[in-house]
């Protein structure tokens, strides 16, 4: 993958060709709760009906969902992360390096609910866009996108199969924290979840105090095609890899806010020629391996980028766990790349002056 305004987790999706299903009504699946979560049970169930808003209007849950199916990227760990297996989820395609579906931090709490080999709920296969049948042939009775790129068309066919959760304000633009809060209350676990992205967040703080020189520098998290560097693509404030940065005490960088003026776009594009507009970047992050430093600073009109010139890169290695973990963060990927990603920005920010 090396463009990355094409990729399947960070774009929109493009609608789905309309499809005739025969939408059987949902059954009551089995639940996969573990068997000393009564409490949050009793306490879900006194949470319904429970109506959130999204983008395309309002979903009301009748009652505590035992079957529940999750879209596109990430929604799935919210759930598993609060002891409830999905019965289905979007398979993973990016930063799988084992390819069997399932990221490391998905599969390891997957294992602790005894629910991989035989147990592993459907993989949903969104290559091409949701599988609709698929989806509903796991007879959801909630369909979980908070963090998603759902188009309308995408949302009522989905509306048909479950009472379905979508992104609140821009597509691919909820924050880990918001997915897991939007998610968590939907399955009637809004203060657990609640517990969960405060424990991460006191992880944050305890990892953040062992390096110094990343609170408070200003960053530019891009996208530059090694084969293409005429242009620099810069994700925007909206981006949830954006956000997670404000969540590690960094902040961005005025020239990018000012970039994204009032944009509802996750990503846009800056010519080459203009890389001086990035002069107030301490941090640069990008995609790339071992030598895309090299290549950034061998390039004329981006090493005009001060932070390039100095070697205050970050350099995520595209395709690894690794980028996937932190390009869509969940309440349980942060966690599990959070010393490791960290220590990219301790190394780039120690060179800042």
């Amino acid at each position: 993958m090396r463009t990355a305004p094409s990729r399947r987790a960070w774009r929109p999706l493009v609608a789905a060709t309309a499809v005739s299903l025969l939408l059987a009504a949902c059954a009551t699946g089995g639940t996969d709760e573990p068997a000393d979560d009564a409490t949050s049970s009793a306490a879900a169930s006194g949470a319904f009906p429970v109506t959130l808003t999204s983008a395309f209007g309002e979903t009301t849950i009748e009652s505590e969902p035992t079957a529940v199916a999750t879209v596109n990227w990430g929604n799935h760990d919210v759930p598993i992360a609060l002891g409830i297996v999905p019965v289905g989820f979007a398979k993973a395609t990016y930063g799988d390096n084992d390819t069997d579906g399932v990221h490391p931090w998905t599969y390891e709490a997957l294992e602790e609910l005894g629910a991989t080999g035989d147990a592993l709920p459907e993989l949903f296969d969104e290559t091409d866009g949701i599988p609709f049948e698929a989806v509903n042939n796991t007879a959801p009775d909630v369909v979980l996108a908070a963090y998603s790129g759902l188009t309308e068309e995408d949302f009522t066919t989905l509306s048909q199969i479950a009472p379905t959760v979508s992104w609140p304000e821009f597509a691919w633009g909820t924050n880990w924290k918001d997915m897991a809060l939007i998610n968590g209350e939907a399955i009637g676990r809004k203060a657990e979840a609640q517990a969960l992205v405060d424990d991460v967040l006191a992880q944050i703080d305890d990892a953040l105090a062992e390096r110094p020189d990343v609170e408070g520098k200003t960053v530019a998290y891009t996208w530059i095609d090694p084969a293409d560097p005429s242009t620099i693509g810069v994700y925007t404030p909206l981006d949830a890899r954006v956000q997670l940065l404000d969540d590690l005490g960094m902040t961005t960088a005025p020239s990018v806010v000012e970039l994204a003026g009032d944009t509802e776009e996750f990503f846009v594009n800056l010519a080459a020629e203009q890389a001086d507009t990035l002069a107030d970047v301490d941090v640069l992050v990008t995609y790339g391996d071992d030598t895309t430093l090299a290549t950034l600073q061998a390039d004329p009109l981006l090493n005009k980028i001060p932070a390039v010139a100095r070697g205050s890169v970050v350099v995520v290695p595209d395709g690894d766990p690794i980028s996937s973990a932190t390009s869509g963060p969940t309440v349980l990927s942060v966690p599990w790349a959070l010393d490791a990603y960290l220590d990219l920005f301790q190394a780039a920010a120690a060179q800042v002056g």
